[in-house]
């Protein structure tokens, strides 16, 4: 690249930046009712736009599949008839969410006659990085709009073209409702020196959110001058402990694994208590196995079923997002509990058992940002949670942690009465 890009990439930046800061200012005092108008306008721009938004996302699929680009990313960018619809439906659900803007979180009286409140308030402009898949620049755009806060947005070079055309229809819905189309913008550019760019952009935003593969996060990580939102691998396990009812334990791993493999609550690592191995563990795997999921197993694993291939070390720290999965024995709930901190990425974990002692021990001691019991990983998604959609998958323990919805993208100030108090 030479210097002549890379001052128009900065400039362009630049004014991306300054675009945000100033429609902030404004979103950060817009009513309720002019955000919902915007987000039902936008859902209604979504599906009248069907056409435009699969057209583009064929063009963006054409190139990846040229490429070579794998199984599990050809299904993150894929677009059709009902995946456009849930865009168009989750806008709408994040517009029935409560608005957390100018919520008052606690308030108190000081013996001195202050009145003082604590009071939820935008952060301002937030960064989104992301790779591949096209819906978050629904999501993200929705949800940062609930929330008062201007979004830039930075969607792989893959989905150029489908993010393009959904974010023409967000900003089709800031008109409708007279609020500032730079409220959402996407950089229009797929120059890698962008997000270069974009991490030293301390004086326009006030947080980033990444959204991608190790080699993004690290980037990211390494760069960033500004705050993050970590939204780090999803390597998930699904312990079945030895009072695992095998019918659930059966429907609840399946669907952990297989229900969809590209996401990052898909389970990668299953643990089965030694106590129902011989019961548990064989019946298990071949259903992975007959729905078409690669079965790497330890030594016990691989004795229940002669299809399992060898599992390697390089396997416990892999996210797939694919239909593999790694499987291993372990002696108790403890021993999953260790298997999962030393090897995890404290994103979600599940454990399977009818023991309220045993799943009481797992969920308070596992350090991830989710944990269930009886209940499948995908459940790992912000619309599952009740909050509309997610920016991202938390996995830090400052500000936000887990599902990051309208709420997580809010700070707080104190608002302080008086009626003429001086300190002594």
């Amino acid at each position: 690249m030479n210097a002549t890009t890379s001052a128009t990439t900065e400039d362009l930046m630049i004014e991306l930046g300054r675009n945000a800061r100033a429609a902030a200012r404004v979103l950060a005092q817009s009513p309720s009712e002019a955000k919902n108008r915007a987000l039902a306008a936008a859902a209604a721009a979504v599906r009248a736009g069907r056409q435009s938004i699969l057209a583009a996302n064929a063009q963006d699929m054409a190139a990846a599949q040229s490429k070579g680009l794998a199984k599990a990313l050809l299904d993150r960018l894929m677009l059709d008839d009902k995946r456009v619809e849930a865009m168009a439906k989750g806008l709408e659900e994040v517009a029935l969410l409560p608005d957390p803007v100018g919520q008052e979180m606690a308030r108190w009286m000081r013996p001195n006659g202050l009145d003082s409140a604590r009071v939820r308030v935008p952060l301002g402009v937030i960064g989104i990085i992301y790779e591949s898949r096209p819906n978050v620049t629904a999501d993200a755009g929705a949800l940062c709009l609930k929330s008062g806060n201007a979004a830039i947005l930075r969607g792989g070079s893959e989905s150029f073209h489908s993010s393009g055309a959904i974010l023409a229809c967000l900003q089709q819905g800031l008109a409708a409702a007279g609020l500032p189309a730079s409220s959402i913008q996407m950089v229009p550019t797929a120059d890698r020196a962008a997000v270069g760019v974009m991490l030293r952009m301390t004086e326009y935003i006030d947080v980033i959110v990444p959204r991608g593969g190790r080699s993004l996060i690290e980037r990211v990580l390494a760069e960033s001058r500004i705050p993050l939102f970590q939204h780090l691998e999803g390597i998930c396990h699904t312990y079945v402990d030895g009072a695992a009812d095998l019918d659930m334990a059966r429907r609840v791993v399946l669907n952990a694994k297989m229900r969809r493999t590209g996401i990052c609550g898909a389970t990668e690592t299953l643990l089965v208590d030694q106590r129902v191995a011989a019961t548990h563990l064989p019946v298990l795997v071949k259903d992975l196995l007959e729905a078409g999921c690669e079965v790497r197993g330890d030594a016990a694993t691989q004795a229940a079923d002669e299809r399992v291939a060898p599992v390697l070390e390089e396997d416990w720290h892999t996210e797939y997002l694919d239909a593999i999965i790694a499987v291993k024995v372990v002696n108790g709930v403890d021993a999953a509990i260790e298997h999962i901190e030393r090897y995890g990425s404290h994103h979600t974990e599940a454990i399977i058992t009818d023991d309220a002692a045993a799943a009481a021990h797992f969920l308070g001691a596992v350090d991830s940002a989710i944990v269930l019991h009886n209940a499948s990983t995908q459940f790992a998604d912000g619309g599952e949670f009740g909050m509309g959609a997610e920016i991202g998958i938390s996995t830090g323990k400052l500000h936000a942690r887990g599902p990051v919805g309208v709420e997580q993208l809010t700070s707080f100030k104190y608002v302080v009465r008086g009626s003429g108090q001086v300190r002594p």
